[in-house]
């Protein structure tokens, strides 16, 4: 991963073999399998002694992102649903490899207390927050249209992606000293919407807003508040939510899917107080694709 090459040509392009699981999806069936960094992300102390949480970090982007801290010196406190449980403890052992504290907490984050039950479980294992990764997040594609949008995915849509944000933030922020770092998770969908994805998108865009906005709101505590956008990533979210993973990530300019190795470092950089001057941001990670 270190030596330089063409981009295009760094990890598996499209086609992929067709493959088909049930949400939310799981690691080890995919083919090809994702790179979370295991072998070649190396740290070198950017978050040495921070306290972070994850959510969404058993499997995808989110294990990528804790694996990444722990090599930079983070302890991480990361959630997953009950169904991972076995992708839990696989990105808990790489958290403790690299000699740090690793705490896997089953949440379900579109309920009110169990947010709260999350962040006191983090100020019970760690005294404070430092970093708050807000990644989980849920799509079902819908080829059909808006008519097949049931209001059922649709709170499922709305309640983890923004409603667990939103009580996240709220109810960390006491635990939160100066220098802290909000990171969401948006998405190219933000901009360049998928109609199959209208109600994920829409979500996507809104995080987009509510870090610009919370990001102000907090310039006066010394709490950064960035997002990620990424294009199109391959996850266990990928053969769980859509129709077609042949060509998946094909229409990014690089011609692939990233892999959430590829994305690890842009949450590890606006995590690090090398970025003290970014607030209200949103690094786009789009493999090319031009966004505002």
């Amino acid at each position: 991963m270190h030596e330089q090459q063409h981009p295009a040509e760094q990890h598996p392009q499209p086609e992929f073999p067709a493959q088909d699981q049930p949400h939310p999806g799981w690691t080890g069936p995919m083919d090809p399998p994702p790179d979370h960094g295991e072998e070649s992300y190396r740290g070198s102390g950017r978050l040495a002694g921070r306290k972070a949480v994850v959510t969404g970090g058993d499997s995808g982007i989110g294990r990528a992102v804790c694996i990444a801290y722990a090599r930079e010196g983070a302890d991480v406190l990361f959630t997953h649903l009950d169904s991972e449980k076995n992708e839990a403890e696989e990105t808990a052992r790489w958290i403790r490899e690299a000699g740090q504290q690793a705490v896997a907490v089953p949440c379900d984050i579109r309920e009110e207390e169990n947010c709260r039950a999350l962040v006191e479980r983090a100020v019970a294992e760690f005294g404070r927050i430092d970093v708050l990764v807000n990644n989980a997040a849920y799509q079902m594609s819908q080829p059909d249209g808006i008519g097949a949008i049931t209001t059922e995915q649709f709170d499922r849509v709305v309640r983890t992606n923004l409603y667990g944000m939103f009580w996240l933030c709220k109810l960390a922020l006491p635990h939160f000293a100066e220098g802290g770092s909000i990171i969401n998770s948006t998405s190219v969908q933000a901009y360049k919407p998928s109609p199959h994805l209208l109600d994920y998108a829409m979500t996507k865009g809104a995080i987009v807003t509510f870090t610009q906005g919370l990001a102000q709101m907090l310039v006066e505590q010394g709490i950064r508040v960035n997002a990620v956008a990424p294009g199109p990533v391959w996850t266990p979210l990928i053969p769980a939510t859509l129709p077609d993973t042949v060509e998946f990530g094909k229409q990014a300019p690089l011609g692939r899917p990233a892999q959430p190795a590829e994305m690890a470092p842009a949450y590890v950089f606006l995590a690090s107080q090398e970025a003290s001057f970014i607030t209200a941001e949103i690094l786009n990670a789009t493999g090319g694709t031009p966004l505002p």
